[in-house]
């Protein structure tokens, strides 16, 4: 720390520009994608560049200029995909600074918010439910304070923080909140790295591209062996009469052999997704991540703010002594740790006569909160299973269980004459109310569902909440998989081992009281089946789990953990724009792999020609120009017509893009509902 000491009001402005100008800022120069120096540089220097610049070079010698043309093949593709990448930046870039995380700093007194990168050293930096941290520091303030260090060590249980304790950037806040001065920024926090590096330009594992480059390094070494071959022939030859005409023949045969177009439509199908997806509101921060989306066969959806809107709202009370309890929720719902149910009760339970004197803050992993009223005892308020998980024969849960069949999201208020501040539950609860919360179901999930069902994607809806109430949820919107609200499975009886995990997910759609390690777990089963894993999600749980998925895709309104590690983000928060994400990676991938077809017979005539060429000792029959004009007009122009046709079928590693219809292989059935063959 400086040696200026950090009060209670934070830093003065003047002490702020100081930190400014000596660099000790949080700014690391984080962007969304390459620069325009590396952009230039990997749209140059590629084996399809170097293939076609050295026989472009041959061709000069041979003082032919004019049969050269292919060499504006180089020219363009160079140009075409620079400009397509560095439109596809600045889109990027400026969606991702509309939807950049903030921190909470305090500043000569006052709570501000301001960007990450303006985070200096010696902050007083302000922590809430639901953040991330963006800097090392120590705890000056804890009240509640628990936090998700799982980024960092692997271990998803919360760790309690008390004033004094060193907390480290990329830790997420899951309860509670507090107050730190940040001791390490920029280049020296861990957060800062973790958010540049889950926002930059990242070369993911891409099949296709892959696939590319191992055609053009045969060609390259088909050509080592046919090129020699097929000069010495044209020498050989009685037509030709000078060097020039044999080098000329030579070239000619090897440029037919060399997939012009490909590595083009190769690299703008990235771009053109992604571009498409920005005027979507979505957000692509892992560029290759399309070809992912194409062959994703396993959506796992959270109910909260995908199904529903997400914002809760009272519904009605359950209780016999309704002044107390009315007392008590308003004192629930003034806590400093204020969540969305905390919100809605704060709707119809204002103004608390009570005095607080403590409390336990929400947490996603105990589900339920308490606080302490001076002279009323505890207050603990929560999911009913989770507080009485060995007294359901009470008339008043018994109730819970019921509404919570129908759809409704039920809170327990159970209340303990002790004062009790500890994270374990009071053994002498007595249940004295609940509360019926409502949530709105979106318009656009039945629709969004509809279209996954028919496209052979199989759904699983994971959630926190009730398993009644997720089953009643998705039972209305039309989940495919189950019939009525008692299908869906309690996560808390679901297997740890994975195999017997995934033998569940294989026949199971709807999970609730699913933990965030669960969710994690989830993920990790599916893929262990061979499934392709996309994840959405807007708490603050559902980070890891994002993060594991094949895709993780998190709502713009989410938590800024969720957006830090998802490669996309739907700028809106509306679930509805999936179809359009998936079906922009499908046409894109299955067109790409459709028109490669006609490059990969181009190269097959070319390479049987020059053979029969080399056999028979014949003049090479066409000139490089000649090749050039017959595969642009029968090649190049088809290919790219082809890549922008419309194409929703699921691509997968070997097919052909759905060019040869029922002639592919059929995809493995997802669940127990068939999918339909490729």
């Amino acid at each position: 720390m400086s040696d200026t000491l950090v009060t209670a009001g934070g830093l003065t402005r003047a002490q702020v520009a100081e930190r400014v100008a000596a660099g000790r800022t949080n700014a690391v120069g984080a962007r969304t994608s390459r620069s325009t120096a590396q952009i230039v540089r990997a749209n140059v220097i590629t084996p399809f560049n170097g293939l076609l610049a050295t026989l472009f070079v041959l061709v000069l010698l041979t003082g032919h200029w004019q049969n050269g043309l292919f060499g504006l093949v180089i020219v363009a593709n160079t140009a075409i995909g620079v400009v397509q990448e560095l439109r596809a930046k600045r889109t990027l870039d400026r969606l991702a600074v509309l939807n950049a995380p903030h921190a909470r700093v305090v500043r000569e007194g006052q709570v501000s918010e301001v960007e990450v990168a303006e985070v200096v050293a010696d902050d007083l930096i302000e922590l809430r439910t639901g953040d991330q941290v963006v800097a090392d520091g120590t705890l000056t303030a804890s009240d509640g304070l628990e936090i998700d260090e799982s980024l960092l060590t692997g271990e998803s249980d919360p760790v309690a923080k008390d004033t004094g304790d060193e907390v480290r950037s990329g830790s997420i806040v899951v309860a509670g909140s507090g107050r730190f001065v940040a001791t390490g920024v920029g280049a020296d926090a861990y957060a800062t790295r973790l958010a540049a590096e889950a926002r930059r330009f990242t070369v993911v594992r891409s099949e296709l591209v892959q696939g590319t480059n191992k055609l053009l390094k045969w060609i390259s070494l088909l050509m080592l062996v046919v090129g020699p071959l097929l000069l010495w022939s044209q020498f050989e030859t009685p037509d030709t009469d000078t060097w020039q005409e044999a080098v000329t023949g030579a070239v000619a045969g090897l440029v037919g052999m060399v997939p012009e177009g490909l590595v083009l439509l190769t690299s703008l199908a990235f771009m053109l997704a992604a571009v498409s997806l920005a005027r979507r509101r979505t957000l692509v921060q892992e560029l290759p991540a399309v070809e992912v989306l194409a062959r994703v066969d396993t959506v796992c959806l959270d109910k909260t703010g995908t199904l529903t809107h997400g914002d809760i709202v009272f519904d009605h009370l359950v209780t016999e002594d309704e002044h107390d309890v009315r007392e008590a929720l308003a004192l629930c719902a003034s806590a400093p740790d204020a969540n969305a149910t905390s919100a809605a009760l704060a709707d119809e339970f204002t103004d608390p006569a009570w005095r607080r004197t403590g409390g336990v803050p929400f947490s996603s992993a105990r589900k339920w909160s308490a606080v302490c009223a001076d002279g009323h005892g505890t207050w603990v308020l929560g999911a009913p299973e989770m507080v009485f998980p060995d007294n359901a024969d009470d008339p008043l849960l018994r109730k819970a269980a019921d509404i919570a069949g129908g759809g409704k999201r039920v809170l327990v208020l159970a209340s303990t004459p002790a004062h009790h501040t500890d994270t374990t539950l009071p053994a002498d609860l007595t249940p004295r109310a609940l509360v019926v919360l409502a949530e709105r179901i979106r318009d656009d999930a039945a629709d969004t569902l509809r279209y996954f069902a028919e496209q052979g994607v199989a759904l699983k809806v994971i959630s926190g909440d009730n398993p009644r109430t997720v089953g009643a949820v998705a039972v209305s919107v039309g989940v495919p998989g189950i019939g009525h609200a008692t299908d869906a499975v309690d996560a808390r009886t679901l297997p740890e081992d994975p195999d017997a995990l995934a033998d569940v997910l294989e026949h199971k759609v709807v999970f609730g009281r699913v933990t965030p390690h669960q969710k994690r777990a989830i993920v990790g089963a599916l893929q262990r089946k061979g499934h392709v894993v996309a994840m959405t999600g807007d708490g603050v749980n559902d980070a890891m789990a994002l993060k594991d998925a094949d895709i993780g895709v998190a709502m713009g309104n989410g938590a800024a953990a969720t957006r830090a590690v998802a490669q996309l983000v739907l700028l809106d928060s509306r679930f509805a724009h999936l179809p359009d994400v998936v079906a922009e990676g499908r046409r894109v991938i299955a067109n790409i792999e459709r028109a490669a077809n006609l490059f990969l017979v181009k190269n097959v005539y070319s390479l049987v020609l020059a053979l029969v060429v080399v056999a028979t000792a014949l003049a090479y029959p066409l000139a490089p120009i000649q090749l050039t004009l017959i595969s642009a007009t029968t090649i190049g122009i088809p290919g790219f017509v082809l890549a922008l046709a419309p194409n929703r079928r699921r691509y997968v590693p070997g097919s052909c893009g759905g060019c040869c219809g029922s002639r592919c292989r059929p995809v493995r059935s997802s669940g127990s509902r068939p999918t339909p063959a490729i």
